[in-house]
C-alpha cells in the first residue's frame, strides 16, 4: 500500500467511526420512550437526515411525525420524518420555511410528548429564523457587517440568538412542556453545547443589553438593518422576552447528549494507523488557527521526525483534529482542508516519503465539491507542470483550482456525519 493509499484508508477508518447509525442507536438506548403521548423528531444539520433514518430504525412505528432540515444532497430514506433541503453554509428561504415547520412541530407537542431533536454541524445556516418584522436579508446583511468589522463567533452568535425564534434555547421553550431529548453531533472544538447549531435547546447566558453592547463596539448600530437594532432595543428595555436562561424551569425536561465529536474520529484514525504498521502520534484534537500557519507547523513537525528528531521515529502518522480557518485575501475557489492542504504541498516541495492529508468529515470543505485533498512532495511540482503557479493561487486562496489540476483532490460525497476536519501526516 503506498503513502497515498494509507493516508486515505486511515480517514475512511476515521469517517466509519463517525457512522451516526451505531451513535444514535447507543443514545437512544438511555432514552424511554413516552408510555402514552407521542415521539415528535425535530432537527438540523449535515448528519440530521442519517440520524433520523437511524432513529426510525430503532424505534420505528413509535414516531408519530418529524421534519428536519438538511444540506442539499444530504437526503437518505425516511418513512415518516421529512427532510428538507436547504441552503448551506447561505441560509435561503427554504432554510426560513423548514425553521417554521420544526418550530409549529414542537410547539404542538404537549406533556406527555416526547421531542427528539437531532443536531449537527450546520443547523444554524440550515434553519434561519428571524423575528419578525426581521427578514433573512436583514440578518445576512447583519452577518456580514459584523464578519468584516472583525467580531468574534462568540459575539456574532449573541447577535443573531436574539434575532431569532429558534437559536439560544428557544427550540426548547417551543417545545414545552413536553419531554425534549437532544442528541447531539458535534462540530465544534471542546463541545460546547451552547455553540453547537447555536444551541438551540441550551440555556443562553448572553442578553439583549450585550448584543446591542457589540454593536456599539463595532460602530454599527446605525449601519445595522434597522429591524435587528429596534428589536435589540426593545429586549434591552425588557419589551421582549429573554432568551431562556440557566435555571429556567422549563430546561427541566431537557437533556443535551453529545453522542459523537471529534475524539472518536482521531482515535480511529490512530487505530488504523496502527494496524497499518505507523506509529501514531496524535499532535491535538482541538487544532485552530489560520489554515496556513497550521500547516507550516505540521510540516515542520515531519520533517523533524524523518530527520531522526521528532516525538516519534518512522514510520509514524501524525493525527490533528478541530477547524482551522481562513482569512480571504482573493478571489479564488477552495476552503480550509484545501488551503492547509496547498500550503503543506508548497511547505514540502520536493520532499520524499511524506504525505498529507486533510479533509472535512462531512464530505464538504468550502463551496466545493471537495472535502480536502492529499499532498505531497511532488504536489506543488505536478501543478507548475500543468502550467498552474501553486503560489500565486495560494495567494488568492484559490486552492481548489490548483489541487484539481494536480489529482490531489479528496472527494467523498455526503458522509452523513459532521465531526470536524482531520489532518493527517504520513512520514515513511
Amino acid at each position: 500500500m503506498t503513502l497515498r493509499e494509507s493516508a486515505r484508508s486511515i480517514f475512511d477508518a476515521a469517517l466509519a467511526a463517525g457512522d451516526v447509525r451505531p451513535l444514535v442507536g447507543r443514545a437512544l438506548r438511555a432514552v424511554t420512550p413516552p408510555a402514552r403521548g407521542r415521539v415528535l423528531v425535530v432537527g438540523a444539520g449535515k448528519a440530521s437526515g442519517a440520524m433520523a433514518a437511524a432513529v426510525e430504525e430503532a424505534w420505528g412505528d413509535r414516531v408519530a411525525d418529524g421534519v428536519v432540515a438538511v444540506k442539499d444532497g444530504y437526503t437518505v430514506p425516511t418513512r415518516k420524518v421529512r427532510l428538507l433541503e436547504a441552503g448551506h453554509p447561505v441560509p435561503d428561504e427554504r432554510g426560513a420555511a423548514a425553521a417554521r415547520e420544526i418550530r409549529a412541530l414542537a410547539e404542538s407537542a404537549g406533556a406527555e410528548d416526547l421531542v427528539l431533536v437531532l443536531v449537527s454541524g450546520g443547523g444554524s445556516a440550515l434553519t434561519p429564523a428571524p423575528a419578525p418584522p426581521i427578514t433573512l436579508a436583514d440578518k445576512q446583511a447583519m452577518t456580514r457587517l459584523l464578519l468584516s468589522a472583525g467580531a468574534t463567533i462568540n459575539q456574532l452568535n449573541t447577535v443573531r440568538k436574539h434575532a431569532s425564534l429558534l437559536k439560544g434555547g428557544q427550540l426548547a421553550r417551543a417545545g414545552a412542556p413536553a419531554r425534549i431529548e437532544a442528541l447531539l453531533l458535534s462540530d465544534v472544538v471542546g463541545d460546547p453545547l451552547d455553540v453547537i447549531a447555536s444551541g438551540p435547546t441550551t440555556p443562553d447566558v448572553s442578553t439583549f443589553a450585550e448584543a446591542l453592547d457589540i454593536l456599539d463596539r463595532f460602530a454599527l448600530r446605525e449601519r445595522a438593518p434597522q429591524t435587528i437594532v429596534r428589536r435589540l432595543e426593545q429586549g434591552a428595555r425588557g419589551e421582549i422576552a429573554e432568551t431562556p436562561k440557566p435555571g429556567d424551569p422549563l430546561f427541566a425536561r431537557v437533556r443535551n447528549t453529545v453522542i459523537g465529536n471529534n475524539t472518536l474520529v482521531v482515535d480511529a484514525a490512530a487505530a488504523r494507523a496502527r494496524d497499518l504498521g505507523f506509529t501514531p502520534h496524535v499532535l491535538t484534537r482541538a487544532l485552530e488557527g489560520e489554515a496556513r500557519e497550521a500547516a507550516g507547523r505540521f510540516i515542520e513537525l515531519a520533517r523533524g521526525i524523518r530527520a531522526g528528531r521528532g516525538p516519534v521515529t518512522a514510520p509514524a502518522c501524525v493525527i490533528a483534529g478541530g477547524e482551522t480557518t481562513v482569512t480571504i485575501r482573493g478571489r479564488g475557489k477552495g476552503g480550509r482542508c484545501q488551503e492547509f492542504a496547498l500550503a503543506s504541498a508548497l511547505g514540502m516541495d520536493g520532499l520524499r516519503d511524506v504525505v498529507i492529508l486533510a479533509a472535512g468529515t462531512d464530505g464538504s470543505d468550502g463551496p466545493t465539491e471537495a472535502a480536502g485533498a492529499t499532498v505531497d512532495g511532488a504536489s506543488a511540482a505536478r501543478a507548475r507542470a500543468e502550467g498552474v503557479d501553486p503560489l500565486a493561487c495560494l495567494a488568492e486562496n484559490d486552492s481548489n483550482r490548483v489541487l484539481a489540476c494536480t489529482g490531489d483532490l479528496v472527494v467523498t460525497g455526503p458522509t452523513n456525519t459532521n465531526l470536524l476536519d482531520l489532518y493527517i501526516a504520513l512520514v515513511q
